[in-house]
């Protein structure tokens, strides 16, 4: 005989387990709500934040631009003075910054990705590069400071470009350790196999395969030196005059801002806010750029 369960018997407990299944959904439905409405808050508060910004940027920095921004060096207040100088200093600073770190964080990132998988010696360099990744900048430019500006007697540019080259070396190793890493060993393998070299393999093929995202890893470099302030006083400190020596010490936008804003002159606290606007609007300019690459690649 085959044993027959009795409907009677079984219905209570399948309407009892019907109703905590409900209770639960029900929870867990208000849960998921709540956590949505949350985040979607969170984000607009977010996009507001930013919105207002970049409005109090253009409200203000738009009314201060003309041609002797592009045109003037610094110059004493009331005196119709530009930017010029400032901008010029940036633009070689993080120029030299990024030629000087990209190699050296290039190098680095490939002898972790490559060479020193899973050794002692890569463990504690991919340590000491996460650390310099999250250091303050001021630190860097107190390092700086120690090792070039107070031996030499002297602020000059070629601290500041090298204050900014320790900022760039950590994210470009990161950056290129990581795109390394996601090249398929197979490939490697099938370019040993056939006789290549393991250096010649790495330029010729690892290389070519990561260069959207090695050259991502170095656009969001230069935008994160494009702004620093904190090293450059303690490294190249600034100029009013013009100066491309560096020797000297130079000008450049995030000292001429950090000086300016807090100036009782009219006309410096707008040039600090034009000289804002362009370092706002370059550095979206990169992050996009940067996004554009990084979109390709994946």
């Amino acid at each position: 005989m085959s044993a027959t369960t009795s409907p009677a018997g079984s219905i209570p407990g399948a309407t009892k387990d019907m109703r905590v299944a409900r209770a639960l959904g029900s929870r867990r439905h208000r849960i998921n709500t709540l956590i949505k409405v949350a985040c979607i808050a969170a984000t607009a508060l977010g996009l507001l934040l930013l919105a207002s910004i970049l409005f109090t940027l253009l409200w203000r920095g738009v009314a201060g631009l003309s041609l002797s921004v592009f045109t003037n060096s610094t110059k004493s207040p009331g005196s119709n003075g530009g930017l010029l100088n400032a901008i010029v200093g940036s633009l070689i600073q993080t120029a030299l910054g990024t030629v000087i770190g990209t190699p050296i964080g290039l190098m680095v990132g490939t002898y972790l990705a490559e060479y020193g998988r899973g050794s002692l010696l890569a463990n504690a360099v991919r340590f000491v590069s996460d650390v310099l990744l999250s250091a303050p900048s001021i630190l860097i430019g107190l390092f700086i400071y120690q090792l070039l500006v107070e031996p030499f007697g002297g602020f000059s540019g070629i601290a500041g470009c090298l204050a900014l080259a320790v900022i760039v070396i950590p994210i470009v190793v990161r950056t290129t350790e990581d795109m390394l890493g996601l090249i398929p060993s197979t490939l490697r393998e099938a370019v040993i196999g056939l006789g290549a070299p393991k250096w010649k393999m790495i330029v010729l093929i690892c290389y070519r395969a990561a260069k959207e995202g090695i050259a991502t890893g170095i656009l969001l470099a230069v935008a994160r030196i494009a702004g620093e302030t904190a090293p450059l006083l303690f490294t190249s400190l600034g100029n009013l005059n013009w100066s491309v020596s560096l020797g000297q010490p130079m000008a450049s936008l995030p000292v001429t801002i950090y000086q300016y804003a807090g100036s009782a002159f009219d006309d410096w606290v707008q040039l600090a806010w034009v000289g804002a606007l362009l370092i706002t609007f370059g550095v979206l300019a990169i992050n996009i750029s940067a996004r554009v690459l990084l979109r390709r690649t994946k």
